[in-house]
């Protein structure tokens, strides 16, 4: 997905979305290194979802920190 879309998503679902996804990175680095995956860049793309996912949820709790304080 591009940071578009978690920039339009609402900050309970980008949580969820986080979730589901760091989940999803354990299992996989867990399977590749019992055996190799199909395609090992999968890891790399998945690694980058979770670090766009994170910006996002620590930019908004920035902004919400600044507006409160």
């Amino acid at each position: 997905m591009k940071a578009q879309v978690y920039t339009d998503m609402p900050l309970n679902e980008l949580n969820d979305l986080l979730n589901s996804e760091r989940a999803k990175l354990i299992k996989m680095k867990m399977s590749h290194s019992v055996s190799p995956l199909e395609n090992p860049m999968q890891i790399k793309y998945l690694r980058k979802t979770v670090a766009r996912i994170m910006t996002e949820v620590n930019r908004r709790n920035r902004l919400n920190s600044v507006k409160n304080g």
